[in-house]
């Protein structure tokens, strides 16, 4: 939504005012309700930088910033978040420019209802159907744009719905999407003996329809595209187990290069938690599940559900931003399980202070396929099996992360890693110039606690492999000067690269300054042009250089 002045000024006189007459001051809409929000501004001063392939731009200096502002009393909350791209900060959707509203909503509660109108955020069991979400870090921003109606009809059965377009920058897609989902909790509905069982079940449904008009004259396209699911949740003691399965009817897009298959996908989780003790078993399969509002649309537009990487999230540089996975919907069988363990104080393995440690393996192949013959008519593309495991891996990660506290004034954590990354299928590479990445990764960061105020953290990480531009090493230095400020300084460097003239320094050096909820941060150095992923959900990052600044509040 552009943002048009008196548009803002009357929303906001309209917020404020809800509930009471024109006449009360602004003082008394004070007293009977509370406004809050948050803001945030990152800023880029952009240098030429040929060694790295970073180019300046045309207005040297490019900025995001918003500012969320929320009002509730009592029953009532409503809100919007103002946002600026002047310009958009490279590696973010272009589209984003210039100032408008991206979000503003109105809701109320009563006894059984909640309405909300405008803009809204929400997902249905998994998000294997639907989901939708903000992740700034991506410039991923999918809300809806309608109503939604949430309504407990009895103890323990929920049902909501939604109707609405999807955010599109500040425009929304083409198409309307509605849906409807129930949860029913088995043990509160029926009360009783069965309300205080130690075995508590959780079922439940969803539905999604899709419209968007086919205006196409090489396709006879589906018009309304619906997908459904259906899930559980079981919990005794210190076990727990999450399943749910869906299947989409047929939705030929530009993701799966128009065909008329059926989409599908599963996701099951098995928990075990005790003190000190925790084992988590996972298993998804997808197939052919893009699901968008739009079914042109590419990258992080219009998507309508989420499926999630069964890889573990990384937070350290060289395993974050080198080989990150990426969903692939149209096809992928994945597994992960992960241990945790913690030692106690004073025993053999523990040590003085105690030990922790972490252990997850993750794999991805694709599915079990076969591809039909050109003369085939059915314009289906493949047969598939969803519960049967193909031929090609495309990722596979053992991660063993100890963290140990030495004394009262050391603390280090210890990472392993040892990766096999098809950068064909991943990043969409040639594969005869592109091969399988295999690669070893450690990293050690310790910290030294000086006295209470000051602390020196120092991080040491290296990826060695063949492959790719072969081996890489990262060194961090933080000093931290407690309550308020930090400084810090990296280099990242591809010192075992083939070609010397590859040989670079990637060095980023920042400082920052925080007190209450403001936090200020500047930073010079350069960016390596990559690809950033959260959750599985990635966007290119090209090669940068120059001066940043970070600005965070809140209220």
């Amino acid at each position: 939504m552009k943002l048009n002045k008196r548009t803002l000024f009357l929303f906001v006189i309209g917020l404020l005012t809800s509930n009471i007459s024109f006449s009360q001051g602004f003082d008394d809409v004070m007293s009977r309700g509370q406004v809050h929000g948050n803001f945030q501004m990152d800023m880029q001063y952009y240098q030429e930088d040929s060694l790295i392939g970073a180019t300046n731009v045309p207005e040297d200096l490019l900025m995001n910033g918003f500012a969320n502002i929320n009002y509730t009393n009592g029953n009532f909350e409503a809100g919007f978040r103002y946002e600026s791209y002047l310009n958009t900060m490279l590696g973010f959707p272009p589209n984003y420019k210039g100032n408008g509203i991206g979000y503003r909503y109105a809701s109320f509660t009563n006894e059984e209802m909640k309405v909300t109108v405008g803009n809204y955020y929400e997902q249905f069991g998994n998000g294997l159907i639907f989901r939708s979400y903000e992740a700034r870090g991506l410039g991923l921003d999918n809300a809806m744009d309608g109503i939604r109606i949430n309504y407990k009809i009895a103890e323990g059965l929920n049902v909501k719905g939604i109707i609405g377009k999807q955010r599109f920058y500040f425009e929304t897609g083409e198409g309307i999407v509605r849906g409807v989902d129930g949860e029913l909790m088995v043990n509160d509905f029926f009360g009783g003996s069965l309300k205080e069982s130690k075995t508590k079940l959780t079922i439940g449904g969803s539905f999604i329809s899709k419209f968007q008009a086919d205006q196409d004259s090489k396709y006879n396209l589906p018009e309304n595209v619906g997908a459904s699911a259906g899930r559980l949740t079981l919990r005794r003691g210190k076990v727990s187990f999450n399943g749910e399965y869906a299947k989409k009817i047929n939705d030929p897009n530009s993701d799966n290069n128009f065909i008329y298959k059926e989409g599908q996908a599963f996701f099951a989780e098995t928990v075990y938690s005790t003190k000190g003790f925790g084992i988590t078993l996972s298993a998804k399969g997808v197939d052919n599940m893009s699901f968008r509002s739009d079914r042109t649309a590419s990258e992080t537009d219009l998507q309508i559900n989420y499926l999630p990487a069964l890889t573990r999230q990384h937070t350290y540089n060289l395993l974050a931003t080198l080989y990150p996975y990426a969903t692939q919907p149209n096809g992928e069988v994945a597994f992960q399980g992960e241990l945790i363990k913690k030692f106690k104080k004073k025993t053999l393995l523990g040590g003085k202070y105690g030990t922790s440690i972490l252990i997850n393996y993750s794999t991805v192949f694709n599915i079990d396929s076969t591809a039909l013959p050109a003369s085939d008519t059915s314009e289906i593309g493949y047969e598939s099996n969803l519960f049967a495991i193909g031929d090609e891996k495309y990722y596979e990660e053992i991660n063993v992360e100890i963290s140990k506290k030495f004394s009262k004034k050391i603390k280090a954590t210890f990472t392993y890693s040892n990766l096999m990354f098809n950068q064909a299928v991943v990043q969409g590479k040639t594969p005869q110039d592109h091969p399988d990445i295999y690669a070893n990764i450690g990293v050690v960061d310790v910290t030294y606690k000086i006295n209470k105020k000051h602390a020196i953290r120092t991080e040491i990480q290296g990826l060695f492999t063949e492959q790719d531009k072969q081996d890489w090493g990262t060194v961090l230095i933080e000093y931290t000067y407690s309550p308020h400020w930090f400084i810090a300084v990296m280099d990242q460097y591809n010192y075992g690269n083939k070609k010397s003239n590859e040989r670079i320094h990637y060095y980023f050096a920042s400082a920052g300054y925080s007190k209450g909820t403001n936090r200020i941060q500047l930073g010079y150095g350069r960016q390596r042009a990559g690809i950033f992923c959260v959750g599985g959900v990635c966007r290119n990052v090209p090669a940068a250089s120059g001066l940043t600044l970070s600005i965070t509040s809140s209220f």
